[in-house]
């Protein structure tokens, strides 16, 4: 049984670790890494411990096992081909170079290999091609998979001109093509028409799949038309309407739905349904209610109740929990979840790398980010721009501006551009110890970049002026976010309020902020010093699906 986070008294954190309530290991005096403050140097070497790389995680020579030389020597053939036509970056440039007409095994083969690794541009490619080819006779198979190669990539031009071509070649309407077509709309955000591809095959066939309508569904929440959602969800839920039943995914869609709504009740009685009506419950399904939450009891209340159901959690469920607890500043819970995923031999991804550095970060824990920098290069998750910028905001948050000045620069010497994030996250920082000239100057270096403020940077200057006794300054920084197309959200009107102190300035800043609140509409921030890795949606939605 895996290990639930729900926090616990230090003199019992040793036996949760060995779940004794299913082992007959005997406890034993354990030194929890919970139970006084340490130095920087024990902390330290903690880290380094508990990230200690595990076997699972090192390179294994692969072992490839063939029928005979001659088979051998086929595969290699094509495997060099196929290195080709990733590093040349086109197909056709490879395989036109043969001027002969190739095995038929050869071309199938090529085309499987590209669409299980999703690399849908090349397989729309090579079927152009292969119908300007008079040695290979183009077929409803290779139209099929040619509609849909364009719908993986929303290409609904093309996709409604090969529908056309089938139509014209004499080729019953199916609801693959049907269902391609329509996705290519979804991913094009065509909303509507992708909406009228499922109404006409309600109303005049082909009858709709169970990939149909997984995907017309996710269609519909991208589209934020949750009211068809729920109809059409309810529709599958009349047994007397409806052939299909719901499944899996689709139940998983509405939770995702009623999450981007924002209605976690709605979300909780979907859950329940699918006990009711008998709908396995997978590690997908706790986890989509493990992104709702904010708070780290109930991340940690659901993830127990996913353990209890049997389930083993996935990276997500680790990447969910470990971020809870890190903005509860909760670090060595953090880290403890992360070494019982190594433990588990899940593998990390980036994304929990860069959320474990953001425990840290947060904190202002530099040594023990900077251990899981190191560690990432090593488990060969190699830093992006979000591990970067989160290891500056280390510093940042540790107020030691002199080192996130030099770890800026690495950030450029290793390659890497920085993005409004990266110099936020300086201004930031600037702006909390009240320099305002090198904040200013890293607003104007960003500027020169081309690179356009945020919210979250235009606050913070406002913030940093107002609390210098620059009034002035703030409501200049306040109107500037209206000018730039970024009107002032809640947080940065009620930091414009509380900087006013006189009666003066309390009567410009309650006309501002009424004059704001026409153009923000009461939104919530649009900018913030946050790396683009937080989002789940991906996690638990139904992008992969393809059409068979």
């Amino acid at each position: 049984m895996m290990i639930g986070y729900t926090p616990l008294r230090n003199d019992t954190i040793f036996a949760r670790a060995l779940d004794l309530r299913d082992s007959t290991i005997n406890p034993v005096p354990f030194r929890s890494v919970f139970a006084k403050p340490k130095s920087t140097v024990v902390r330290t070497l903690e880290v380094v411990s508990m990230l200690a790389p595990r076997k699972f995680m090192q390179r294994r020579k692969k072992i490839e096992v063939f029928r005979d030389a001659a088979d051998e020597a086929e595969q290699r053939k094509w495997r060099r081909m196929m290195k080709e036509i990733e590093e040349v970056g086109s197909a056709v440039s490879v395989l036109s170079t043969k001027n002969q007409a190739l095995p038929r095994d050869l071309v199938l083969g090529t085309l499987v290999r590209f669409k299980q690794l999703k690399k849908w541009s090349l397989v729309s490619e090579i079927l152009e091609w292969l119908q300007t080819q008079p040695w290979w006779d183009f077929s409803e198979m290779d139209f099929l998979m040619l509609v849909t190669a364009y719908g993986k990539q929303g290409d609904f031009n093309k996709a409604e001109r090969v529908f056309g071509d089938m139509h014209k070649k004499g080729y019953s309407p199916s609801v693959i093509s049907h269902t391609a077509l329509m996705e290519a709309y979804g991913k094009g955000k065509q909303y509507n028409k992708a909406e009228s591809v499922f109404r006409r095959m309600l109303s005049s066939g082909p009858e709709p799949s169970a990939l149909t309508y997984q995907l017309i569904l996710k269609i519909f929440v991208e589209g934020n038309k949750f009211k068809e959602a729920e109809e059409t969800f309810e529709t599958l839920l009349d047994d007397e309407k409806s052939p299909l039943k719901p499944d899996q995914k689709m139940f998983h869609m509405m939770i995702y739905m009623y999450r981007k709504a924002g209605n976690y009740e709605k979300a909780r009685k979907i859950f329940g349904l699918m006990r009711e009506r008998g709908v396995p419950q997978s590690t997908v399904t706790y986890n989509s209610l493990m992104s709702f939450e904010t708070n780290y009891k109930e991340v940690s209340k659901t993830y127990d109740q996913m353990q209890r159901a049997g389930l083993r959690p996935d990276v997500v469920s680790y990447a969910l929990l470990i971020n809870a607890y890190g903005k509860a500043r909760r670090e060595e819970e953090a880290l403890a979840v992360f070494e019982e995923m190594l433990d588990a031999g899940v593998r990390p991804t980036h994304k929990a790398y860069n959320i474990l550095l953001d425990a840290f970060a947060i904190s202002g824990m530099v040594d023990q980010a900077r251990t899981v920098f190191k560690s990432m290069r090593r488990d060969r998750c190699t830093p992006d721009i979000c591990s970067y910028t989160t290891m500056l905001s280390a510093y940042v948050n540790a107020s030691d501006m002199e080192g996130a000045e030099k770890f800026f620069r690495r950030l450029k010497q290793d390659g890497f551009e920085p993005n409004v994030v990266t110099y936020g996250t300086l201004i930031k920082g600037y702006a909390k110890i009240s320099n305002l000239e090198k904040m200013m100057e890293k607003y104007e270096e960003m500027q020169v970049h081309g690179i356009k403020a945020n919210q979250a940077i235009y606050t913070a200057m406002m913030d940093a002026y107002g609390k210098n006794k620059d009034f002035g300054s703030a409501v200049f920084w306040f109107k500037e976010m209206g000018f730039c197309g970024v009107p002032p959200d809640r947080k940065a009107t009620n930091i414009l309020l509380s900087l006013a102190k006189t009666e003066a300035e309390k009567e410009e800043a309650n006309l501002l902020v009424g004059y704001s609140s026409k153009y923000s509409n009461g939104q919530m921030d649009n900018g913030s010093f946050k790396c683009a890795d937080e989002d789940d949606d991906e996690d638990n939605s139904n992008d992969d699906d393809e059409v068979e």
